[in-house]
């Protein structure tokens, strides 16, 4: 199954929705961090919904950002993605390993533990907008599900999950997102709980063959639905030796002074791809 991601209505345009299915994203992540499972997932379920929420925004130069800061082993997290669905992320401890929860599952409640999390939007303002909650389980999809109750008050679910094969390399990843318009009444309401209560888990779907379309379908089966956009989520850094090159001159003369009389190249690697980039001593000099 390729990656995809779509959004809708449904519901008579009482229900919002965004599915995504993104092995491939977070596969490309696992690559690039070597993350432990447990890592893996944690990060792919936040990739997930970066590329969900990124998909939100209404310019392709807007930019959203999830940063969680935690006191868990993991160390926390951070995702950025567009418009475009075009992702990016890293974990601060991508080896932590952790025996599986009471459930047997991968545990990324336990890697995270208590701690915030911060949804930065830079839409084009002089400042970006920052919210910012509690987390309630470190699952990431219920504290997504709180963070949205709690900070932009929209009646949301949010369902992330990743599913790994037995060598640790991704088999399933995605997720869905679903608020409720202001104008829903209580019976939709009603009905939409039941639903989600009866739905398997998100992986069990994707691993029975549904795609985002198929497990939309079967979530608001008897409802209207219409499929207004869809998209390919990618993992993409966009970092360059221009940008790192700007990046470190912005740290002062001083400090570049002080690299220079070391000597020695300095060299800076990207967190989002791990890519090095080398700076020599007349580099260095053309900052000052």
């Amino acid at each position: 199954m390729k990656d995809t991601l779509i959004n809708g209505m449904a519901a008579d345009n009482r229900i919002r929705f965004f599915c995504t299915y993104t092995r491939n994203l977070v596969e490309t992540a696992r690559g690039f961090h070597n993350t432990s499972p447990v890592a893996t997932a944690a990060l792919g379920r936040l990739l997930s919904a970066g590329a969900m929420m990124g998909s939100m925004c209404k310019n392709e130069s807007d930019l959203i950002t999830l940063q969680i800061q935690c006191s868990g082993p993991i160390n926390g997290l951070t995702v950025t993605a567009n418009a475009l669905a075009q992702t990016k992320g890293y974990v601060n401890n991508p080896s932590v390993m952790l025996p599986p929860n009471p459930l047997g599952k991968l545990d990324v409640g336990g890697a995270l533990g208590s701690g915030i999390l911060s949804v930065i939007k830079d839409i084009g303002m002089k400042e970006p907008y920052i919210g910012q909650s509690n987390l309630v389980s470190g699952e990431i999809a219920e504290d997504l599900t709180y963070y949205f109750a709690a900070s932009e008050q929209i009646p949301t679910s949010v369902a992330l999950g990743v599913l790994m094969n037995k060598n640790n390399t991704v088999k399933h990843s995605g997720g869905f997102i679903i608020q409720l318009m202001p104008f829903a009444d209580d019976d939709l309401v009603t009905d939409l709980e039941s639903k989600l209560k009866e739905l398997p888990p998100v992986t069990s779907l994707m691993d029975n063959g549904l795609t985002p379309q198929q497990i939309i379908e079967k979530l608001f089966d008897g409802y209207d639905i219409q499929f207004t956009g869809e998209t390919t989520p990618l993992y993409k850094c966009d970092c360059s030796k221009e940008r790192v090159y700007n990046a470190v001159m912005s740290i002062g003369k001083e400090e570049i002074a002080e690299m220079i009389s070391e000597q020695k190249p300095i060299q800076v690697e990207c967190h989002f791809c791990n890519k090095k980039y080398v700076f020599d001593i007349d580099e260095l000099k053309t900052m000052i």
